[in-house]
């Protein structure tokens, strides 16, 4: 078997001919052969071979299973077998999600003698770049649905996105088309929340003339439109229940009918659905069929609640207030600002967030966004839903003044502080960073 620090000619030169950039490893993280297209994308005119991957691509000194972080490298050499992982690499541009793909390759003695890495950079996210189209977040739960992502994206299976409204599940939708191989053709949105029973059929397979009054000329319907590319179904468990068999029918056949027709046409789809209702429960109380549950969530995806991605909140708010401002006047979020956005509980998750720093915008008048206009703009907010007991859905966080009064009478735990204004202990910690100075006033 040739030495670890001599890899074959012949697999540097096969390498070097592919089109994705490839690393070569020995079971000790150093490179040994690097192909031109990753000297090119990850390089940045430095040479790498003979470094080990964890200093080129981390900038780190301990390998990524030593870090806390899932290692390839590790896991093929556990188990034998290919390892797929999502990894932040830093590029001459900056930070990168990149998809790794890790074999090992035996020697005469049945042995892992080297390590075959190939990367490919994910464009549906960016990490630490405001302003960049598309899904923003390096939170470990932001991570690990974005890793979903990456995995079905470019197959056909049917994705079900879970959540809670505002998380952004139509923009993970978009993610999943542009990384299919149908990103080419359309993405067509179907808001099935507002169609009726009556609506629905015609809206989406569409209607000859004279099918029903007003059909005054044929009309093709959205899968008739989505054909060749992406159908989403947002909010999917709001499709009235007559009318479940007809697009279940369409999933397993491919087939469907215009209103009016006889004739069965066909629809080459992929199919993304959405929803923030429980629908094992609509199931079980017969409001929503079980078969058509398990065609479309082949494959689900349940995207974090704001309140599981707090270290995204300070990226979140500089995209967001990126695209929200107009060209000539570049908005900026001080510290201050930050640290009272991160104290918000957020029912209304990321869209939420949006119409808080909107407001904020409105508010100031310079391009620095403080505390002051953050808190001014929460004021102003809507106030909490209310059922019909007249009892709130989520009480609303308490303002500065009521923090520091009950701050300064209370003389138990944080923990019992916390209990005492409604909010997460997380929560208060960071309401108290944000309103006393470091080394005064702190509660145990």
């Amino acid at each position: 078997m040739a030495s670890p620090h001599l890899p074959p000619p012949e697999l540097v030169s096969f390498l070097d001919g592919l089109p994705d950039p490839h690393i070569l490893l020995d079971g000790a993280y150093r490179i040994l052969a690097a192909n031109a297209a990753y000297q090119q994308q990850f390089g940045g005119g430095a040479p790498v071979v003979g470094r080990r991957c964890h200093e080129v691509s981390h900038h780190a000194s301990l390998p990524c299973d030593q870090a806390g972080e899932s290692c390839p490298l590790a896991q093929a050499r556990q188990s034998g077998q290919r390892e797929h992982v999502l990894h932040l690499h830093h590029t001459p541009q900056g930070e990168e999600y990149v998809q790794i793909a890790l074999a090992p390759i035996r020697g005469a003695d049945g042995q892992a003698a080297f390590f075959v890495e190939k990367m490919v950079p994910l464009p549906l996210a960016a990490p630490s770049l405001p302003g960049v189209p598309g899904l923003v977040g390096r939170s470990p739960a932001f991570q690990r649905m974005l890793g979903l992502v990456a995995r079905v994206a470019p197959v056909r299976a049917a994705v079900l996105l879970l959540g809670e409204s505002g998380t952004g599940k139509e923009l993970v939708a978009r993610a999943l088309h542009r990384g299919s191989p149908r990103a080419a053709r359309a993405l067509v949105p179907v808001d099935c929340a507002s169609l009726s029973e009556s609506l629905f059929e015609a809206e989406l397979f569409g209607h000859e003339k004279g099918a029903f009054t007003g059909a005054a000329q044929a009309r093709a319907g959205l899968v008739e439109v989505a054909d060749g590319g992406t159908l989403f179904l947002d909010e999917v468990g709001d499709i009235p229940l007559p009318q479940q068999v007809k697009l279940l029918r369409l999933l397993e056949t491919g087939t469907y009918r215009r209103v009016g027709s006889t004739e069965l046409r066909h629809a080459d789809l992929r199919v993304v659905s959405a929803t923030h209702r429980h629908l094992p429960r609509l199931v079980a109380e017969g409001r929503f069929r079980e078969d058509l549950y398990y065609r479309l969530g082949t494959f689900p995806i349940l995207l974090p609640p704001l309140r599981e991605r707090q270290e995204d909140i300070a990226l979140l708010a500089q995209a967001l207030l990126d695209r929200l401002a107009p060209a000539h006047r570049a908005l900026r979020l001080s510290e201050a600002a930050v640290a009272v956005l991160q104290a918000q509980p957020y029912p209304g998750n990321v869209r939420e967030l949006r119409n808080l720093l909107e407001r904020a915008a409105l508010l100031c008048d310079h391009t620095l966004i403080d505390a002051e206009h953050v808190h001014q703009a929460l004021a102003c907010g809507l106030p909490a839903l209310a059922d019909g007991a007249g009892a709130t859905h989520a009480s609303a966080p308490p303002d500065d003044a009521t923090l520091r009064q009950a701050l300064a009478s209370h003389r138990g735990s944080r923990a019992a502080l916390a209990r005492q204004l409604g909010i997460s202990e997380r929560s208060l910690y960071r309401r108290l960073r944000a309103l006393v100075p470091p080394g005064r006033g702190e509660v145990g």
